[in-house]
C-alpha cells in the first residue's frame, strides 16, 4: 500500500467537516447539531481516501 499527501482541497474539505462536527456540539446548525458524529466520521473517511488514492 503506496501512501501520498492529499490534496489542498481534500484536505480543506475534511478540515472543514471537523470543524463544523466539533461547533455542532456548541452551537445549534441544523443539519451538522443532530449528525455530529456522523459529519466527523466523513471528515476522517475524506481524509483517509486523500492519503489512499493517489491524485486525489
Amino acid at each position: 500500500m503506496h501512501l501520498s499527501a492529499p490534496t489542498q482541497i481534500v484536505f480543506f474539505i475534511s478540515l472543514i467537516l471537523a470543524i463544523l462536527a466539533v461547533l455542532g456540539l456548541f452551537v445549534a446548525i441544523p443539519f451538522v447539531t443532530a449528525n455530529a458524529f456522523w459529519v466527523a466520521i466523513a471528515a476522517y473517511v475524506i481524509l483517509a481516501l486523500g492519503n489512499l488514492l493517489a491524485g486525489m
